[in-house]
């Protein structure tokens, strides 16, 4: 569970899972610049074993999370897992490779940077101690009484104060590039799941809305119905009263069925979506037949008492509803949108203005 005092509360699982994918190329950045290390450098026969079996177990990991799927969802808490399992692995190789004075200390910030970039500031503040932890253990590890000197202390700040940098400049700008995506990201989601004539969902946003609530119906056995709504009126208003009159058709009937739609914040909302040039669909979660059959009606006789008018001539318009419900008509969401479909052009055929419950 990601926990927003430590953590950026803002990362998507999208994002998440594209973080998972640059943690997986720094860690294996990080391995072959130790490989190198070995190859070109050449230590004592004892570093060298240790390098390698620090290397093997590393790589086991790496693998282990990455492509094993031995942890398959993408959490703040995998990422931050992951960069201690990475401190402890330099640690390991910085105390073969001449601790503090190794030409591979500077591999913690690779670190800095994964956690600037996926952790947000308290997660990477809380890395830079382990860090700097690391730091004292692996600098002065038999002379623990310099500590608290004044020498000590400005090693140490010389030695830490190029990550810290890194990590401040890394998480501002991880920041910035994040704010602003997601405001252009969240624009453009809006605008591509949105029917710019009626400003409802459009197929797009009606498919991932039709599914998240056919998830929580299935997982909690709980029904919802489907309505789908069909302008009886659409071709004879565009061909008396011209497009824009068919135009403020089509928003009326979006505002008859707004009108009906229950706005209950204890239980999820009802949706209205455009489904085609005057078809409208109505999802209606935890919803059973009987109560949605009322909701039709109210619609059909919204719309019945409200006359559109136009270069002094008006028209009474109605509309045609199908009726189907989860599970009573089909086992997911796709079933019952196909029989409300098939309800709806019931109505049609026996008359229209009225509505038709599929049969089960």
């Amino acid at each position: 569970m990601q926990s927003p005092l430590i953590f950026d509360p803002a990362l998507s699982a999208d994002e998440l899972r594209g973080f998972a994918r640059t943690v997986a190329e720094i860690e294996w950045l990080l391995l072959i610049l130790v490989m190198l290390y070995q190859v070109v450098l050449a230590p004592d026969p004892e570093a060298s074993a240790a390098l390698m079996m620090a290397m093997f177990f590393f790589a086991a990991f790496v693998l282990a999370f990455h492509y094993a799927n031995f942890y398959r969802k993408e959490t703040p808490w995998k990422i931050a897992l992951e960069t201690w399992v990475m401190i402890v692995f330099i640690t390991w190789v910085l105390t073969y490779t001449g601790g503090i004075e190794s030409p591979l200390h500077d591999l913690y910030i690779l670190v800095v940077v994964v956690s600037a970039l996926t952790l947000g500031k308290i997660a990477t503040l809380l890395e830079m101690a382990l860090i700097t932890a690391c730091y004292i253990w692996l600098g002065y590890p038999a002379r623990g009484e310099e500590v608290l000197t004044l020498p000590f202390g400005t090693k140490l700040l010389a030695q830490v104060s190029p990550m810290m940098l890194v990590a401040y400049i890394t998480t501002m700008l991880s920041a910035d590039i994040r704010a602003a995506y997601g405001h252009s990201y969240g624009q453009l989601k809006v605008l591509s799941e949105t029917d710019e004539l009626t400003g409802v969902m459009n197929m797009r946003g009606l498919t991932v809305a039709g599914e998240q609530i056919f998830r929580q119906a299935e997982r909690y056995a709980r029904p919802f119905s489907v309505l789908m709504i069909d302008s009886d009126s659409l071709k004879i208003v565009n061909d008396t009263l011209g497009h824009e009159a068919g135009d403020r058709l089509l928003k009326l009937t979006v505002q008859c069925i707004q009108k009906e739609l229950r706005k209950n914040p204890m239980r999820p909302p009802d949706i209205v979506a455009r489904y085609g040039g005057d078809e409208f669909l109505v999802l209606l979660p935890e919803t059973p037949c009987s109560n949605a059959a009322g909701v039709a009606e109210r619609i059909r006789k919204g719309m019945e008492s409200t006359p559109i008018s136009s270069r002094g001539q008006t028209i009474t318009a109605t509309v045609s509803i199908g009726l189907a419900c989860y599970p009573t008509h089909g086992p997911d969401f796709e079933t019952v949108l196909e029989k409300a479909d098939q309800a709806m052009y019931a109505s049609k055929a026996g008359g229209k203005n009225r509505i038709t419950v599929v049969s089960a």
